[in-house]
């Protein structure tokens, strides 16, 4: 008796266009994002090229080079707007409350990650709902509020109101990160006779530094770049950050006449050097974005 075996027929199925081929649409939008990033450094480039020159050269060739490298604007915009105390308002209110912010954040967004529980996750739906509400809507509650004890024209006010709209965000960014990491990490320091707070401080911070620059870093940027916070609760020129003091300078150039090699040494003064942060943590930002992606 013989058996016959007969083979499936295989059908192929239809391809579907994806991005992640060699199809195009991946080459039209790839065409379209390198297009998106040298208009952008094409810009910058502007900027910084027309803050070397003066008004009236701006004014009769907007495109030209600067005849000169002198820093004449850079220091009539130091000097006329006060940038030299607006900048260390701003790195002062930056640095401190984005510290300030990751370090609330951090142990929260731990326990959140590692302990499951009702309130635990009404806890992460009340960070969550955060997220959705918009600086103008509170922004006349915040003001009142802070007049009535007296913080109104205070960078410590300033710092209280950046760190409280700033946790939101940084707890979700960090419980996200913080349950990537595996647990087997803890169970080895349990074993080892370690506590709660101490597996916390010298294990999991430790291997979640990535997570935490990367947090710092975007709490930095946003603080830097703040204006309508700032512009609103800061009345003294003595306490105007980067953003306010510049707006400070606009206002002065519209009375006294257009100084534009002025405006655009200002602009540069503001930009430049959030733009050196963020080259010098560049990658390990990105790294920092896509570790916490794993769960």
């Amino acid at each position: 008796m013989s058996l016959s075996l007969r083979a499936p027929s295989l059908r192929r199925r239809p391809s579907r266009p994806s991005l992640s081929g060699g199809g195009p649409l991946r080459a039209v939008g790839i065409v379209l994002l390198w297009l998106f990033v040298a208009l952008n450094v094409a810009g910058l480039v502007w900027v910084v090229f027309q803050s070397f020159r003066d008004t009236r050269s701006i004014l009769s060739s907007p495109f030209g080079l600067p005849d000169s490298w002198s820093f004449e604007n850079f220091s009539t915009a130091w000097k006329v707007s006060d940038f030299a105390t607006a900048t260390f308002n701003s790195v002062s209110v930056a640095v401190i409350s984005s510290v300030v912010t990751v370090a609330l954040a951090a142990p929260a967004a731990y326990y959140l990650s590692r302990h499951e529980s009702r309130l635990n996750r009404n806890l992460t739906l009340f960070f969550i709902l955060g997220l959705g509400v918009p600086v103008q809507v509170i922004l006349i509650p915040l003001f009142v509020m802070l007049n009535q004890v007296s913080l109104t024209n205070s960078l410590i006010g300033l710092n209280l109101v950046y760190i409280g709209i700033s946790m939101p965000f940084t707890v979700f960014l960090l419980t996200g990160f913080f349950r990537s990491l595996p647990a087997e990490l803890e169970e080895a320091a349990a074993l080892d006779g370690a506590s709660p707070i101490g597996t916390f401080l010298r294990v999991m911070l430790p291997v979640a530094k990535g997570g935490i620059l990367t947090a710092f870093v975007l709490q930095l940027i946003s603080h830097w770049n703040e204006t309508l916070l700032a512009l609103t609760l800061l009345q003294s020129t003595d306490k105007y950050t980067l953003p306010v003091a510049l707006i400070s300078f606009v206002q002065q150039q519209t009375y006294s006449g257009a100084d534009w090699g002025g405006l655009f040494a200002g602009l540069c003064i503001v930009i430049l050097p959030l733009l050196a942060v963020y080259l010098w943590l560049g990658r390990k930002l990105s790294e920092g974005l896509t570790l916490g992606m794993g769960k």
